[in-house]
């Protein structure tokens, strides 16, 4: 058999051993990444997202190793060629460093969970809901409705305020000349009633006492931990259920 017929044939079995390895790999990472997704939309499309990247790195890496493969069977130097691929790529390098940048913090924000869609957060100083997850962008809606484009590598304060249990804190004014006792023993028989019937409560509510005494009120403070995203709800209910308690009780 001829050399050049000999390395033609031995080229197609490489090729199809390639396309059958990364086949396999490409099955596995979605069978591994399958098992271990939640229930939550966010966190789906973190892991969809990873897949993505790893099944992408694993073709790229198969692909690579199959060209040096092939080149080998021709007496090509491959050695030479990614030499020169390398000085290229180092120039490249040099000019997408910000891209580099970006899709290395992408993937690290990726990796280690810091953030999922549908999460309040606040990056940078931008506060907002979390719309996309990306290896390049991260993109913030705000409450007034502006989308923010914040570059991976830009993020320098990350806060996630979706996380864990809420605090909640209402300040409650009365006349500085009323009763005080008398309005924090109002306050608090109204905080037991509520803590029976609000929802997304998790402790008290509970009076604290008086937070500030200035001009002609004073203020009283209630304090109340909620479930995550309940917070805004439970305060509402608060300030005006203990407000009509103080007002049935003319304080």
């Amino acid at each position: 058999m001829l050399p050049i017929v000999q390395s033609i044939l031995t080229s197609i079995i490489i090729l199809a051993v390639a396309f059958v390895i990364n086949g396999i790999a490409k099955r596995l990472i979605r069978r591994v990444m399958t098992n271990k997704r939640p229930p939550g939309q966010g966190e789906q499309h973190r892991i969809q997202t990873l897949q993505s990247l790893l099944t992408n790195l694993a073709s790229y890496t198969i692909f690579f190793i199959t060209i040096v493969a092939i080149l080998g069977e021709f007496n090509i130097n491959a050695s030479a060629i990614i030499a020169s691929a390398g000085i290229i790529g180092l120039a490249i390098g040099f000019g997408a460093k910000d891209l580099v940048s970006d899709l290395v913090t992408g993937f690290f924000v990726l990796m280690e969970n810091q953030i999922n869609v549908g999460e309040r957060v606040t990056v940078n100083g931008f506060s907002g809901t979390v719309e996309d997850v990306g290896l390049r962008v991260l993109k913030i809606r705000a409450d007034n409705g502006d989308l923010h484009f914040i570059p991976n590598r830009d993020i320098k304060a990350l806060t996630n305020h979706s996380r864990g249990l809420r605090q909640a804190e209402v300040d409650i004014p009365i006349p500085a000349e009323a009763d005080i006792e008398r309005a924090i023993e109002v306050l608090q028989k109204e905080c037991e009633q509520l803590a029976k019937r609000l929802t997304g409560v998790v402790e008290g509510p509970k009076v604290l006492g008086v937070q500030n005494i200035g001009g002609s009120e004073a203020v009283i403070r209630v304090l109340v931990r909620t479930e995550n995203g309940q917070q805004a709800e439970v305060e509402r209910e608060l300030r005006k259920d203990l407000k009509k308690a103080l007002d049935h009780a003319e304080l």
